[in-house]
């Protein structure tokens, strides 16, 4: 008789494996980051590991996978408001939030080290559409408003919005003392600065 698998619970052990490959790629690097290493922190058996992942690569993969996904799902999230300008600072804060999370500045590098492996450069290049996306359309309001300037296109101000949030992760990612707490109302105020008429 075959096992039936239950959806909801194969997905919440397909999470913890996720939650731990990112922590020890976060630890240890990408090429240090091993798949014992994953299961140990994840408290599974490595048949386990490779029932849901073939390689440690397919796991990272996943990680960038769910972090576009996260991005899509924000625009449902604003998709009621009618004040495009808190949206788009709404949107600054949740870049600097996603890189509070201590594990971020490690797993970061840890992509760095990698980044021009094709499949990964392709995840980064969906995350980059996904974050402009997001912010494009927003913009365009803003502006039709006159919430914020108009000196430049929108295109071209999505992409410092985007810089600007880029920016402050690889700066956590690549200096130890930086504080995304302390900085993150730094990043906002800089945004607003930048987009007032």
């Amino acid at each position: 008789m075959a096992r039936t698998v239950d959806p909801a619970r194969h997905e919440a052990r397909r999470l913890v494996i996720i939650d731990a490959a990112l922590t020890v790629f976060a630890q240890h690097g990408y090429d240090g980051a091993t798949t014992a290493a994953i299961c140990r922190q994840a408290g599974i058996g490595s048949g386990t590991f490779f029932h849901y992942f073939p390689t440690k690569r397919d796991v990272l993969l996943a990680i960038l996978t769910l972090g576009v996904g996260d991005v899509r799902d924000r625009a449902e999230r604003y998709a009621g408001r009618t004040d495009a300008l808190g949206v788009l600072l709404d949107i600054v804060r949740s870049g600097a939030e996603d890189a509070a999370d201590p594990r971020m500045p490690g797993f970061v590098r840890a992509v760095g080290g990698i980044m021009q492996q094709p499949d990964v450069a392709e995840k980064l290049d969906e995350d980059t559409r996904a974050q402009r996306d997001l912010m494009l359309p927003w913009v365009e309001r803003a502006q039709r408003a006159g919430e914020i300037r108009t000196d430049l296109d929108p295109g071209r101000i999505t992409s410092w919005l985007y810089l600007l949030t880029d920016g402050f992760l690889g700066r956590a990612a690549s200096e130890e003392a930086f504080s995304v707490v302390a900085e993150t109302e730094t990043l906002v105020d800089t945004a607003r600065r930048f987009l007032a008429p």
